[in-house]
């Protein structure tokens, strides 16, 4: 216990982390706030809610087939069969999933203000869970610099602060925050062949936590299923002598990930088959690359989740271009990522596009804080961090403004 307690584990630079992400919850809870002055639900959020929780009754399989002649507790009008083309019963179980600690009769409208938080404590979870995350790659890859650049991004980022709350927005943040997961864990993966060791049973945690990255982010979004041959690409990549150790680790992480997107089924397979038969998991559309008007959709997207990007955007990718110092591979792979979810959002704008965006979102602060970092590290260090720290501090309190006032 006293070796897992360090200075290493456990110092300033994780204190400061600490405070960035308790801003950030904060920023959410008021957000939800906001939200929950409302008197009724949205029709998707409750729609989401009372299919989850028959699916946990046992009355069917949320966004597969409803139980015939059920009705919406809330409005009473009866609720047809259909089908979720776009993600499995998961983000309706983890919507769900806190009311089940609450007793049925106290799910009045005169308690509402209490009970509907529990739907949004997953989300806020994930939305945190995914900012440690990004600090810890970041910090990596790119020093504490790196570090918490990334992490001030993500912290006053109105799209993620949104996604988190899923505030007017689909829950998105379980998707990006699976994908970021899968990505950096193949990475870390194949690092590790380069050790000595038994391949499987040394890598066994890293192997558990890239198969429930796989089964998050395809679990929330059936497109997302691409994120499982990236990940074998970058396992292949990163390790190009140890290329039957990574397959073994790829497919048996796979099989983690197959096993636990069963379970989100309950293990009926009978439901699962029809959802893998109504799913879209990918439905390009090549004009969608001949239409300007996409383009300029998908970047005022991308804006919108981090205005900062305004301005860090055109700064890295031309720093990028002309140095060569910052084309190294811990640059590289996240510019890579987010570059093959903006044109999976292009390809298919009117389906999935959000989440593509949402989840390249992340990648996009590796990249940028990882040039800024390398820009630090210059005989200009102090003009770098100067601009950068003044850039931070505004768009902080831009989005602050623009919170507060929602």
């Amino acid at each position: 216990m006293q070796r897992f307690f360090t200075r290493e584990r456990f110092g300033r630079p994780q204190f400061l982390a600490g405070l960035l992400l308790l801003a950030f919850a904060v920023q959410v809870v008021w957000l939800i706030r906001a939200d929950l002055v409302r008197a009724d639900a949205e029709s998707q959020e409750r729609q989401r809610i009372e299919q989850g929780l028959r699916q946990w009754a046992g009355q069917g399989i949320a966004g597969v087939s409803l139980v015939p002649g059920t009705e919406d507790s809330t409005t009473g009008n009866s609720l047809e069969s259909s089908y979720d083309t776009e993600r499995s019963p998961l983000v309706y179980l983890i919507s769900s999933g806190p009311l089940l600690v609450w007793p049925a009769h106290l799910r009045t409208p005169e308690l509402a203000r209490i009970w509907r938080w529990l739907p949004h404590l997953p989300f806020l979870a994930c939305g945190l869970l995914l900012g440690a995350s990004l600090w810890y790659v970041a910090r990596r890859l790119c020093t504490n610099t790196g570090g918490f650049i990334a992490l001030a991004l993500y912290c006053f980022s109105p799209g993620m602060i949104q996604a988190s709350a899923v505030w007017h927005t689909e829950p998105g943040i379980v998707t990006a925050w699976g994908a970021f997961g899968a990505i950096f864990t193949a990475i870390a993966v194949a690092h590790t062949l380069y050790a000595p060791r038994e391949v499987v049973l040394w890598n066994w945690r890293r192997i558990t936590l890239l198969g429930i990255s796989l089964a998050l982010t395809a679990g929330s979004q059936f497109s997302m299923v691409i994120v499982a041959p990236a990940a074998l690409l970058f396992l292949f990549y990163v390790a190009p002598i140890r290329r039957r150790a990574a397959l073994v680790i790829w497919l048996a992480s796979s099989a983690i990930a197959t096993t636990l997107f069963a379970s989100f089924y309950f293990f009926q397979m009978g439901a699962l088959r029809q959802s893998l038969r109504q799913a879209v998991f990918f439905a390009p559309s090549l004009q969608g690359f001949a239409i300007p008007s996409i383009y300029r959709e998908a970047a005022e997207q991308l804006v919108r989740a981090c205005p900062a990007f305004l301005l860090l955007l055109p700064v890295a990718f031309v720093v990028y271009a002309i140095w060569r110092r910052t084309r190294y591979f811990g640059n590289t792979a996240p510019l890579l990522v987010s570059v093959l979810f903006f044109a999976l959002a292009l390809a298919q704008p009117h389906a999935s596009s959000a989440g593509f965006l949402l989840s390249a979102t992340p990648f996009l602060f590796v990249f940028v804080a990882g040039v800024a970092a390398d820009l630090s590290e210059t005989r200009h260090r102090e003009i770098v961090l100067a601009c950068v720290a003044g850039l931070l501090g505004a768009y902080a309190v831009w989005n602050l403004r623009a919170l507060f006032a929602a």
